[in-house]
């Protein structure tokens, strides 16, 4: 393992630590409230950093995503470059790429996804879909919504052809509800006119389950067996689209607690060094040192597996229980993280207006956002089980 960033990967996580920490100030957020800072969205996409994921792939966003995370950005960055970007690069046609991809770069085009509970939206006969999601995040925001099927196809749906309603969360996401109800969607993958191609393996190689050929989903010619895989940036057997862009999300919202953390860890060390009682500061004492080490160790703990399993699947290694293990850390560690960064600013932490305690809002959304600790612990139980943990 290597997480040394690239030049490019260098590059993108200072531009974003310079933009975040000028525009991403306590007043502005406190003026979003729930919503989106249009303003450090626009900035964000002009220079770049959105299209660039597709250059430094899923390590270089989990950087990018440490620095959102470091000054709890309100922006859809997150979603948009996993649910859009990404999914769409990994598993779109050839059309849907070119068509999808300029505008995700540019920020006209917004993507969140609702990917974890397959179920809750079904196929008709007539090829529209039916179902209510209770919760997609940053709904207000996106023109698109990713979104999985009873047989674990990826749809893509506008949100202009929706019913979306406004969701009141605790924590400062602007979420929504949406609602399909006969609605038009785009198979990810399919190409135009055709939803007979499963969605089921990476670009570059098609399922042949339902009687497609084997082939490129865009139609194009490809190498079957490990060439296609390899081409895919996967390791065989392939991943499906469905369990690829959950593990990503999974990974990439690791990355995002990770920087959530470092960010009221640090305020948490500023605060007590600041802060003296009976002439020493509360820094001194060794109870403080000790909640502060155990912070610090959780917070590498995310970054490390977080870091590990975005390189193994940039890499186009197995990467399924690496995503489950970073996902775990993201969620207990991140919780006992963002409690001990709020304890140890005493009082203060209990002020609802003090920036340290949006760093515990995020923590506790991100705790749970897809699995808590015990529900992603169970699936690398039953992975373990079924013989399915890579190398």
């Amino acid at each position: 393992m290597d997480f040394t960033p690239t030049e490019e990967q260098t590059a993108a996580r200072d531009l974003a630590a310079r933009i975040f920490g000028d525009l991403s100030t306590h007043e502005r957020l406190a003026a979003a409230g729930t919503g989106s800072d249009a303003e450090l969205w626009k900035e964000l996409c002009a220079a770049g950093l959105v299209a660039a994921v597709a250059d430094i792939g899923l390590l270089g966003l989990v950087l990018l995503l440490e620095e959102q995370g470091r000054t709890t950005a309100q922006v859809p960055f997150a979603v948009s470059c996993v649910y859009g970007l990404l999914a769409v690069t990994a598993h779109g046609s050839g059309e849907q790429r070119e068509r999808l991809l300029p505008g995700i770069g540019d920020g006209t085009v917004v993507v969140s996804g609702a990917v974890s509970g397959p179920g809750a939206v079904r196929e008709s006969a007539s090829g529209r879909l039916s179902g209510v999601l209770p919760v997609v995040p940053w709904l207000r925001d996106a023109t698109h919504v990713l979104v999985a099927d009873d047989r674990r196809r990826l749809w893509l749906v506008r949100t202009a052809e929706a019913v979306c309603e406004p969701v009141e969360l605790t924590a400062p996401w602007s979420a929504g509800r949406l609602t399909l109800d006969g609605t038009p969607g785009e198979r990810l993958g399919a190409p135009t006119g055709r939803a007979d191609v499963s969605d089921g393996a990476p670009a570059g190689r098609a399922d042949v389950s339902e009687g497609a050929s084997a082939g490129r989903a865009d139609g194009s010619e490809a190498a079957g067996g490990a060439d296609a895989a390899e081409t895919a940036g996967h390791a065989d057997p392939p991943v499906s689209a469905y369990d690829d862009v959950l593990a990503t999300a999974r990974i990439a919202f690791a990355g995002l607690q990770a920087g959530v953390c470092a960010g009221s860890l640090a305020r948490a060390v500023e605060h007590t060094n600041a802060r003296e009682q009976f002439g020493r500061p509360l820094a001194a004492k060794q109870g403080v040192q000790l909640r502060a080490a155990d912070a610090y160790m959780d917070t590498e703990a995310i970054r490390v597996t977080a870091y590990e399993a975005a390189w193994r699947r940039d890499e186009g290694l197995p990467y399924a229980s690496h995503a489950l293990t970073a996902a775990w850390w993201a969620s207990e560690a991140g919780q006992r993280v963002v409690h001990a960064g709020q304890h140890l600013h005493g009082g203060t932490g209990a002020d609802l207006e003090h920036p340290v305690h949006r760093h515990f809002l995020w923590g506790r959304q991100l705790d749970a956002y897809l699995g808590c600790g015990s529900e992603v612990l169970q699936e690398l139980g039953e992975l373990i089980v079924s013989g399915e943990v890579e190398t």
